[in-house]
């Protein structure tokens, strides 16, 4: 099994310092240099992958509006480790984007590149593409098999600014003949089921789900794999990814005792973001300052039971045996919810630590 670093875009607080004389702006500039200085030292110790997402509009994750961007900076700033995106919103950018800014990460990485495919969720992430809101999942699930065909250099009819049907070949040529692709899900099980019959790897998360939920949705997505045809993907196995909550510390009482309030306050930030989506429920919709503030606590607790990597080296070796029995190939360590620079890289060296067991 392997271990990789996920940043997945903490909360910025209304109160951070702000960038240049202007003021009134979070210092953006310095979650930067955190980034890079925790992707060169997953590159040292020898994690697997690192995986930025795609953010937009919101008070969380307000450094990630460009995976390709971002991950070509990862690219030149790293030598060995691979560079992803968790996600791409596929229904946000025409293919052809996607096939051309990748192809130039890819050869900035000489081939280390990898992306998960999202149908985004978010009403307000939308105003980039407002047509396709309604129908992103199909959008997104039929695009995935254009994008591994413009990567691996077919041309592809599409409408010019005449209205005239052209051939066109996205370029650079990418480094990787096929793409590695994986599908986001957020729990749905036919999203698994279709990451299966698509023949790419899963990116799910232990967060919100049960052990026996995750063993069910695993099930499915593997016979899913077996059943369907060769495509240039995965294998007949699949690969099955899985994002949890990380923090080593010296021991359980230090782990939870500094993730405690930084975890909270990024569950609650997410519960608001939620409810600022047009598509909430009513009772989601009018949850309470205290209501969301007590969801945080109860989803803390439950999470500090099974699916988090929060406690000490002992702990997380536990919890890294259950999920590979469990059946994951791939654990992606959301480390940057809260945490100062030096927790984060402190619990990075005693996580690699534990990577020869989990191997």
């Amino acid at each position: 099994m392997d271990l990789s670093v996920m940043f997945f875009g903490a909360d910025t607080p209304a109160d951070a310092p702000a960038d240049g004389p202007a003021g009134g702006a979070p210092r953006h500039s310095e979650a930067y240099d955190d980034i890079l200085t925790v992707a060169r030292t997953a590159d040292r110790l020898g994690f697997h992958a690192i995986w930025t997402p795609e953010r937009h509009f919101q008070q969380v994750g307000q450094v990630f509006p460009s995976p390709p961007v971002l991950s070509a900076a990862l690219a030149v700033a790293t030598e060995r480790i691979n560079i992803r995106a968790g996600s791409v919103i596929l229904p946000l950018h025409h293919p052809l984007r996607i096939a051309e800014d990748w192809a130039v990460v890819d050869n900035l990485s000489h081939g280390r590149i990898g992306l998960s495919a999202a149908t985004g969720w978010h009403s307000t992430d939308f105003v980039l593409a407002p047509d396709n809101y309604e129908g992103r999942r199909e959008q997104t699930l039929r695009d995935i098999p254009l994008l591994r065909r413009l990567w691996a250099g077919e041309a592809a009819e599409f409408t010019d600014g005449t209205g005239t049907s052209v051939a066109v070949l996205p370029q650079p040529r990418p480094v990787q003949e096929t793409l590695p692709l994986w599908l986001t899900s957020s729990g749905n099980p036919a999203t698994w089921e279709a990451a299966g019959s698509l023949r790419t790897g899963v990116l799910g998360a232990t967060v919100g789900q049960s052990r026996d939920e995750l063993a069910e949705k695993i099930a499915r997505y593997r016979a899913a794999c077996a059943a369907a045809p060769d495509q240039g993907g995965t294998d007949a196995h699949g690969r099955v990814t899985l994002m949890a909550h990380t923090f080593v510390g010296a021991d359980d009482e230090e782990a939870q005792r500094l993730a405690a309030v930084p975890l909270k306050r990024y569950l609650q930030s997410y519960v608001r973001q939620t409810t600022a989506n047009r598509t909430a429920d009513k009772a989601t919709a009018e949850l309470t300052e205290e209501q969301t503030a007590l969801l945080a606590e109860f989803a803390f607790h439950r999470y500090l039971t099974w699916g988090s990597l929060l406690g000490s080296a002992g702990t997380c070796r536990k919890m890294l045996a259950d999920l590979r029995e469990l059946g994951c190939d791939e654990v992606a360590c959301f480390v940057d919810f809260g945490l100062g620079r030096d927790e984060v890289l402190a619990g990075l060296h005693r996580l690699a630590e534990l990577r020869e067991d989990v191997a």
